[in-house]
């Protein structure tokens, strides 16, 4: 990649069978009052209309990009984007969530502000349909890599990241890329700063919750050892917070 636009925000939208809901995520960005963006949606091999959902929109604003390519899962979406993405700043929406109005030129001032390498905000779970929103959750100011070791606080729908600042970046492939890209960032000493407001809702599709949490812990477990290489005691310390922060986090709808 050249220079980035140093104005441009690029969002990263991985869409997989995303049909009933990727429509709401694009309406979300063409609904905010910063519009210097660009919506780079990769269909990751989905079975339904995703696509073609998704071509209707760029097919009527050319900020909407849509990005084909075989099922890879989401951390190969998110690079595929990545690797397509011109702005300088990189923010994240999942095809499932959407934003609140105002939430990029929001988030942009107070990045300016801080000089912020990264940020994110607070948000509220919706249930599938929409029809019941869930507490405020709650955030720290701010997260360094200790910090983050033992958090849950970066929901992915939520962050901004200032290229500029962090230099260029690659997902990693497993299961919880975006955890794993937020540790390497801060790892390079940049510090996450947390926006108090509510910008954004994270859809809770339906799975089976306590396989989910099984298969969460495992793969945190994996990221500890295996990516940033922690001692055994190390990782069973940081778990053991990790987990008691997420509890905190989702004790309650």
């Amino acid at each position: 990649m050249g220079r980035p636009n140093m104005s441009l925000v690029s969002i990263i939208t991985p869409a997989y069978k995303a049909l009933a809901f990727v429509g709401e995520a694009i309406s979300s960005v063409q609904a905010q009052d910063f519009a210097d963006w660009e919506m780079l949606v990769v269909d990751d091999g989905s079975p339904d209309d995703t696509a073609a959902e998704v071509d209707r929109y760029a097919a009527a604003d050319p900020r909407v990009k849509l990005i084909r390519q075989p099922n890879a899962g989401p951390a190969m979406a998110r690079q595929a984007a990545v690797d397509r993405a011109t702005g300088r700043y990189v923010a994240f929406l999942d095809s499932d969530d959407f934003w609140l109005p105002g939430k990029l030129a929001r988030q942009l001032e107070f990045m300016a502000a801080r000089d912020a390498a990264v940020s994110f905000t607070r948000f509220r779970r919706i249930n599938q349909d929409g029809s019941q929103v869930g507490h405020l959750i709650s955030i720290p100011d701010r997260l360094d890599y200790r910090g983050l070791l033992r958090n849950t606080a970066l929901a992915t729908s939520t962050v901004i990241v200032d290229r500029e600042r962090t230099g260029q970046f690659r997902m990693t492939n497993t299961y919880y890329d975006d955890y794993a890209l937020w540790l390497d960032l801060l790892k390079r000493g940049h510090v996450a700063h947390g926006l108090q407001e509510d910008l954004m809702r994270y859809r809770v599709v339906g799975q089976s919750v306590s396989r989910n949490k099984a298969k969460s812990a495992r793969i945190v477990w994996r990221i500890y050892r295996e990516i940033e290489r922690l001692s055994p005691p190390v990782a069973a310390w940081c778990f053991a917070h990790y987990s008691l922060n997420a509890w905190r986090k989702y004790r309650k709808f």
